[in-house]
């Protein structure tokens, strides 16, 4: 039976050429060794005020960041990177003034925004002005920005989908001349999350997958980052493991499917969006349709392309990985540049961008001591298939 090479190099085998059967082993072989990895490439040096988990690309080539509020102090929520790598609020500075006074006109904590197949910019604010606590009334949302007049078109309230423990993470937005839908992790403060789909055309907002072992923090796991384990410590008390319930989110080619995982998990999971919105599905049923699609690596962001593959934040790699949609998982590209990898994104000519955020670096997990190193790497890559848009 003739061997699948690139299921082996996938899975991590590596197959030797097969000789004669009486032929000796050479006494000059050398051990085997790990294969080198892809390039990655530094597309653009950020020097953003704080931590950027967020990325996107317009079709013309503005680029974005979102920096969430971990502790109140940050300056700017999301913000525009220039073609020196500088970075400004966007789109101003009042807008990136938090006020709970206004909560449906300022932005609190930002942590992904991404633009639909019409090049619209679909912000996700969270409602945290300090990154934790019960969120502001009216201060989760998504937010619609048309960027040819850099100004707000809509603001769709989320109030609905959350709860006082909630911390909105990732979207993804599917529209099409049949639908116009956003899907939203819910990591949760405690490790508990869950999944919103949103009707952007109602501005309905449904919570599902609440407290679904999916969608929750796999206890006891330890993230390895630059060689050492990501735990929270604070000044001499014992360390913590960190929790992170519904994470990196991505949407099958033909909007069918959602792809998901928890920070904290090794596993990815799927489940048919059809069911998501459907609300005479009941919540056991859809927990009943809810597939382990099994282990994937300790990731942040995921994004598919054309051909439904996923693709994976390696964050204790430094890498990207792939994974095919019969399950082989490889590796595409490392590089020690790629601190914390997190949000990917794929231009219509095939480059796929990806942030290195340096989480792992925040004061938190290190006893106080900030050892964030600015700017910020944004790599990139070329891959072989188009985006789903």
């Amino acid at each position: 039976m003739p061997l699948d090479r690139r299921r082996l190099i996938g899975s991590g085998l590596v197959a030797l050429a097969a000789g004669p059967a009486s032929a000796a082993p050479s006494p000059h072989r050398e051990p085997p060794t790990s294969r080198p990895a892809g390039v990655l490439e530094l597309a653009m040096d950020a020097d953003a005020p704080s931590t950027p988990t967020g990325l996107a690309i317009a079709r013309g080539g503005r680029m974005f960041v979102m920096m969430p509020r971990f502790t109140g102090s940050e300056p700017v929520t999301l913000g525009e990177v220039l073609p020196d790598g500088s970075v400004k609020p966007y789109p101003d500075a009042r807008t990136n003034k938090p006020d709970p006074k206004d909560p449906q006109a300022t932005l609190f904590h930002v942590p992904n925004g991404v633009f639909d197949r019409n090049d619209t910019f679909w912000i996700l604010d969270s409602g945290l002005p300090e990154g934790k606590g019960k969120p502001v009334p009216g201060g989760a949302k998504l937010v619609e920005i048309d960027i040819t007049q850099d100004r707000i078109r809509r603001v769709i309230p989320l109030d609905a989908g959350i709860v006082e423990h909630s911390s909105l993470n990732d979207l993804r937005v599917d529209v099409r001349d049949d639908r116009a839908l956003a899907y939203i992790t819910d990591q949760g403060q405690g490790g508990q999350g869950a999944i919103l789909a949103v009707d952007l055309a109602s501005g309905r907002v449904t919570r599902r997958l609440a407290d679904h072992p999916s969608t929750a923090t796999e206890e006891g796991l330890v993230k390895f980052v630059e060689l050492r384990p990501v735990m929270e410590q604070k000044g001499d008390a014992p360390a913590k493991h960190p929790k992170g319930g519904a994470n990196g989110i991505a949407i099958s080619p033909d909007g069918s499917r959602l792809y998901y995982a928890p920070l904290m998990s090794r596993r990815l999971y799927a489940v048919e969006t059809a069911a998501l919105l459907d609300p005479t599905v009941s919540d056991a049923a859809l927990a009943a349709k809810v597939q382990d699609l099994g282990e994937k690596g300790m990731t942040g962001g995921l994004t598919t392309d054309s051909q439904d593959r996923i693709y994976l934040s390696l964050q204790e790699h430094n890498a990207v990985g792939r994974r095919w949609p019969d399950g082989t998982v490889e590796v595409l590209a490392a590089d020690d540049r790629l601190v914390w990898a997190d949000t990917f994104w794929i231009t219509p000519d095939r480059w796929l961008y990806i942030s290195g955020a340096q989480v792992n670096r925040r004061p938190e997990f290190n006893r106080g001591q900030d050892l964030q190193q600015r700017p910020y790497a944004i790599l990139r890559m070329r891959i072989d298939a188009d985006p789903v848009l």
